[in-house]
């Protein structure tokens, strides 16, 4: 009984590791991802999606939030995450149901057919990233955020050094 007993707890316990885990490991990949340069092509060079956001926070204040304001950010923030997961199912699958019954989008990634489980994660970070662009920077009727601007900050030995005096 007493042996029951224990191999139920370790099997609690690794539960417990394993969610913890599938909970941590997306997290950091994130934030890693998120302050490494912007793979998308209009972006300023090195800009970092963290950067990105905090300008596009920036520029959402200018603009009258009944225009579109903050309603931009509301909508990446719903639809962003579905977008991203059947983008890049699109894209790994192109003879899939979802590639069937999905319209054509530039921010579908192209060349990735048939991707390992292993290339999965950047090619959604890639999607993400042309996704927030999208929905973000690209000038809209009604819609009129400034452009992205590069930041005029470095990080260095922990603190942000403002470098444009």
């Amino acid at each position: 009984m007493k042996l029951i007993i224990i191999v139920f707890q370790l099997v609690g316990k690794l539960a417990s590791l394993a969610l913890v885990l599938a909970i941590c490991f997306p997290l950091l990949f994130v934030v890693v991802k998120g302050n490494q340069p912007m793979s998308v092509s209009q972006v300023p060079k090195g800009m970092t999606y963290w950067e990105f956001l905090s300008d596009r926070l920036d520029a959402a204040r200018i603009v009258q939030p009944s225009r579109c304001g903050w309603g931009m950010f509301l909508s990446l923030g719903i639809l962003g995450p579905i977008y991203s997961v059947v983008y890049t199912d699109v894209a790994i699958h192109p003879k899939g149901f979802l590639a069937k019954v999905t319209a054509p989008d530039p921010d579908i990634p192209k060349g990735v057919a048939n991707a390992s489980w292993i290339e999965t994660p950047g090619i959604w970070w890639k999607v993400v990233e042309r996704l927030s662009w999208t929905m973000l920077a690209k000038q809209k009727p009604g819609c009129q955020f400034r452009p992205v601007q590069a930041s005029r900050k470095v990080s260095g030995c922990g603190k942000m050094v403002d470098i444009s005096k």
